[in-house]
């Protein structure tokens, strides 16, 4: 049989499965809870062998039996735990198709001013050396954020660490390609994962302030779905997306997931009116 028409027949029949990850090996960091944990269970649920790496020893351990999964410490600030957890998916599997770099932190706030150079030495440490030391995989997908895109949305050092993030998955991109290994980036928005609700919490002075509650202000402000805010599985669906055969051809890109909201103005949408 041909080689090429074996390649394309496998890759049909990965992208015909309902199970669109089948037998793959996936390192998910920061997979103990939010984003990452949604993204766990959907890539478990199409058929992929998922490591979780995290701090938070207990969430990550109980997610990881039940998805049937492995899961491992690993602070991504340090280059030697991002190996270890590379290394369990290799020594469980054999192998190691897919790097989901999703751990990072929420930053300070303040003035540019009074920006402490400590503090963000820690924040980059995180956001930005964690997706740099995860460079491993078939297909790489790293977490940037709306805030990369539109000023505004987020502290100068969140912004700044994820801004960083695409650039650099663009100039890796450019480097793997002919190894064949693709790299992609996701930007979600106002998606109420703890962190954000933490944020919304601390800022409008209400510790009681709920997920749907954040996913609602989003849906009518943050949004040119109108009621419509982001959700998890809308972000784990993304990252399935550039995980699976179906983004065969895409690499060096960033898929935003915010309701089209750093892509128009909506406040002039009278105009529209006959």
């Amino acid at each position: 049989m041909d080689h090429n028409n074996s390649e394309t027949k496998d890759t049909l029949v990965q992208i015909l499965s309902p199970q669109r990850l089948r037998g793959k090996v996936a390192v998910i960091t920061g997979g103990a809870r939010g984003i990452g944990a949604a993204t766990a269970r959907v890539f478990a649920e199409n058929g992929a062998h998922v490591v979780i790496a995290d701090i938070l020893n207990e969430v990550g351990t109980s997610l990881a039996e039940s998805i049937g999964g492995r899961y491992v410490r690993c602070d991504v600030s340090k280059e030697e735990e991002v190996e270890s957890a590379v290394k369990v998916a290799v020594e469980w599997k054999g192998r190691l198709d897919i790097m989901f770099n999703n751990a990072g932190i929420a930053g300070f706030g303040g003035s540019i001013t009074n920006i402490k150079m400590d503090q963000m030495m820690t924040l980059l440490a995180i956001n930005l050396h964690g997706v740099v030391h995860g460079k491993r995989g078939g297909t790489i997908i790293c977490s940037s954020s709306s805030a990369a895109i539109m000023g505004g949305l987020a502290s100068h050092s969140y912004t700044m660490s994820k801004e960083a993030i695409l650039g650099l998955a663009r100039s890796t991109a450019c480097e793997l390609g002919v190894h064949g290994i693709r790299v992609n980036c996701i930007s979600p928005h106002g998606v109420p994962s703890e962190m954000l609700v933490s944020e919304f919490q601390k800022f409008l002075g209400n510790t009681e302030l709920r997920p749907n509650e954040v996913g609602s202000i989003v849906g009518e402000r943050g949004s040119l779905l109108r009621g419509r805010g982001g959700r998890l599985e809308d972000v784990a669906q993304a990252v399935l997306f550039l995980a699976s055969d179906e983004s065969g051809f895409v690499t060096g890109h960033n898929l935003v997931i915010d309701g089209g909201y750093t892509s128009a103005f909506s406040q002039m949408s009278f105009i529209y009116n006959d």
